[in-house]
């Protein structure tokens, strides 16, 4: 069957390679209908429900134009993303830990509209996303670590707070009155491909409303596709709805678990096995 390719675009189910190891879990089976029969939400990440037209010689055409569509988190879908952060827009998408809101860290416009997204105070800090373990000094000081250690921590379920510095890229807008940024690596292709691809920092904070549970598949926040330019679908996040483990690493020597989160164990052993000691602040 052809399908006309303003409607592939929107039915990232077709041909698409996988790249996210959970992504076959919990995802919809793409079906073709008769005419008459409704084409719900679940099929095409849609929120609302429509009717199909008569198919026959119309390809897969639509009486109403879809305006919000889940994208899958592969490869093929990675541009689309990377332009909408660079557009100053919010997408949604898959973590190794949760799913999250994401926009351009040094965009102050996108930053504002997360916090309205999430009903979240603005005193409360965003953390930020880079692609790789050596983009994290662009925004933050690194030299007082030992040698290795974020390279042993990241990528992975691990947020770690380090001090902005004078050399930060990072506008001032962003978590105004800190000295120090959560920064996170995750283990994830695709949104480290975005950050990668956006030349800049996504910043990073989970998707829900601001004191509700956090999202481990898109239907958790259904109710805020809407305010998104793209949800992408990384299928059911098999870690569960802990988040990443959160740990101070600004006094040198020291660390400070501020978040037990997945991977506390884990990481409390790297962080010894470098000699650091656990800060009784």
């Amino acid at each position: 069957m052809n399908v006309p390719a303003k409607i592939a675009e929107k039915v990232p189910i077709l041909g698409a390679r996988l790249t996210h190891p959970s992504i076959n879990r919990g995802l919809p089976k793409l079906r073709f209908l008769s005419s008459q029969h409704q084409i719900r939400g679940s099929v095409l990440g849609l929120s609302t429900t429509m009717e199909a037209p008569d198919l026959k010689g119309r390809g897969l055409g639509l009486e109403n134009r879809i305006t919000r569509a889940a994208l899958l988190a592969t490869e093929v879908y990675v541009n689309e993303a990377i332009q909408a952060i660079k557009q100053g827009k919010v997408i949604a998408v898959p973590t190794d830990t949760l799913y999250g809101f994401a926009c351009d860290a040094c965009s102050a416009e996108a930053v504002h509209r997360i916090y309205e997204i999430k009903g979240r105070k603005q005193t409360s800090p965003l953390a930020i996303s880079v692609g790789d373990v050596k983009d994290i000094e662009r925004f933050a000081c690194t030299d007082h670590l030992p040698k290795d250690l974020l390279d042993s921590l990241l990528p992975g379920p691990v947020t770690v707070v380090l001090m902005r510095g004078e050399s930060s890229i990072l506008e001032k807008s962003l978590n105004p009155g800190l000295d120090s940024i959560g920064i996170r690596v995750p283990d994830s292709e695709f949104i480290r491909m975005i950050a990668r691809g956006s030349g800049s920092a996504l910043a990073l904070t989970s998707a829900n409303l601001s004191g509700q549970p956090s999202s481990v598949c898109i239907k958790d926040f259904e109710n805020l596709w809407e305010h998104c330019k793209y949800v992408i679908d990384g299928g059911l996040l098999p870690s569960g709805r802990a988040g990443s483990t959160v740990v101070d690493l600004t006094r040198q020597g020291n660390y400070k678990i501020l978040r037990p989160g997945s991977a506390m164990e884990e990481t409390v052993a790297i962080l010894q096995r470098h000699s650091l000691r656990e800060d009784e602040r």
